[in-house]
């Protein structure tokens, strides 16, 4: 069977038109790897940093029963943690009171502004810089840097 010029023609720009068309996801793909491992972190990195063994202190190993009595907004929590107890009564009291509604109180959702008077917005900003703030005391008192 013989091709006619016409049938070679079409077949030169069916294949050129598949090349494109590779080419233009293989870009597409590539410019998607590229974002993708701009997220990623190496673990170079990650040793470069400060690094703080995960264990416990010896004294916590010592008295695993000692409690810590904190009142925040009238109620008393009986925390296990001496650090924990000491970095919460050094947060402001309305830092205090966001962290007590949020983890021991009965303010999950969008309520945050009938208990505290605040917008619902306010109430998570409020709450996110207490948690940094207590972060930040935890790793003084553990760590003794800033």
């Amino acid at each position: 069977m013989t091709c006619t010029e016409a049938y070679k023609e079409h077949i030169m720009y069916s294949f050129n038109g598949f090349c494109k068309v590779v080419i233009r996801y293989a870009a597409i793909n590539a410019w998607r790897d590229r974002t993708r491992r701009q997220k990623e972190i190496s673990f170079e990195y990650l040793t470069e940093e400060k690094f703080y063994p995960l264990n416990t202190s010896d004294e916590a190993l010592k008295s695993p029963y000692e409690q810590y009595p904190v009142t925040i907004c009238g109620q008393t929590i009986i925390l296990t943690n001496g650090e924990l107890a000491e970095a919460l009564l050094s947060l402001p009291e309305k830092k205090r009171e966001v962290i007590y509604l949020y983890f021991f109180g009965i303010i999950r959702s969008g309520k945050s502004g009938k208990y505290t008077g605040m917008e619902k917005v306010r109430y998570w900003h409020h709450l996110h810089s207490a948690l940094q703030m207590l972060q930040e005391e935890m790793e003084v008192l553990l760590h003794g840097e800033y």
